[in-house]
């Protein structure tokens, strides 16, 4: 028990130091080459983040274990806009580039919104991973373009970069090797954390589809404190847009392509959260222009409903008749 929650420690202290550098180095970036924070957010925080993700859906696939690749995409998407996202707000209320926020929004919306779709049948084929990674592929080219418009359309005038002068290979050094301890810190959480829970008795099934989900989605919850402690909220909102856009096209297209076949029944009440979620948060932050604490507590009560759901293995199997019908 000593040594696991040792490791727990170590890996608190990693990700608190790391992802804190990781968002400095970003945000510098982003001012330096002129791009907006939120798209920084999406394609480099949050893509950055969800490599946990990544790595562990892709040896889950590699070893044909397709709920734990699947679950992981699903479990870490809905942690990204309840856990993080309700964390933040809860600490200070979020606001960001209401037009960047809807563009970026949507495609995320749709990418969450297609994985769903491929998810109620309750099997996953290599057709649709292929399907999914394709659509990462445009997802990332679009981001990419937009930067550049919005590159091109504003106003030259910054004296930021001149007021700050930074060194880009330093900081994209820097951010690189922070993203990695960042990464290294998680590990050592998860690892941790997964010991002392199933020393205490809970389930290998409730463990891999809420605390590994939860654990793979601590570098996005670290650099988003770690922005607003610094005031970059685009980027936080970027890291989580970007975040659940890559486990959605990404994460869910390596394990459905390298592992086909069908998958747990609990996987519609999962599809319906994740959607849910993505709503809700989308909403909250819209209509009001930024997330207050409120709504952050509200996102947070989602959190929690969506790890005791599958926690009861009878409140799930209920949830998931009144969602699918007899």
């Amino acid at each position: 028990m000593l040594y696991p929650a040792a490791t727990v420690v170590a890996g608190l202290l990693l990700l608190a130091f790391a992802a804190d550098r990781f968002v400095t180095a970003a945000a510098r970036l982003s001012r330096h080459w002129g791009m907006s924070p939120i798209l920084v957010g999406a394609l480099i925080v949050g893509m950055g983040t969800s490599a946990p993700e990544l790595l562990v859906s892709g040896l889950a696939a590699a070893k044909n274990e397709v709920d734990l690749a699947i679950g992981n995409a699903v479990g870490s998407n809905v942690a990204n806009v309840t856990m993080v996202l309700g964390g933040t707000a809860l600490l200070t209320p979020l606001a960001g580039n209401l037009a960047v926020l809807k563009r970026e929004g949507a495609l995320m919306f749709g990418a969450v919104a297609l994985l769903a779709v491929m998810l109620w049948d309750l099997r996953v084929t290599r057709v649709e991973g292929i399907v999914l990674l394709t659509g990462m592929v445009a997802a990332a080219w679009l981001i990419v373009r937009w930067a550049r418009l919005d590159r091109s359309s504003s106003s030259p005038a910054s004296d930021k970069p001149a007021a700050e002068p930074v060194s880009a290979r330093r900081e994209v050094i820097a951010g690189l090797l922070a993203l990695a301890l960042t990464l290294l810190g998680a590990d050592l959480l998860v690892r941790g954390g997964t010991t002392l829970a199933e020393s205490i008795g809970l389930g290998s099934a409730f463990v891999g589809m809420t605390l590994i989900a939860v654990g793979t989605s601590l570098p996005e919850l670290a650099t988003s404190i770690a922005g607003i402690r610094q005031g970059e909220h685009d980027l936080v909102l970027g890291n989580v847009v970007g975040s659940n856009l890559f486990n959605a096209l990404a994460v869910a297209g390596i394990g459905a392509s390298l592992a086909p076949g069908p998958i747990d029944p609990a996987f519609r009440l999962g599809a319906v959260a994740m959607v849910l979620c993505s709503t809700l948060a989308g909403f909250l932050a819209l209509t009001g222009r930024e997330l207050v604490r409120w709504e952050g507590i509200l996102l947070l009560f989602g959190f929690a409903a969506y790890v005791w759901l599958s926690y009861d293995p009878t409140l799930v199997n209920l949830a998931i008749s009144a969602v699918s019908g007899p």
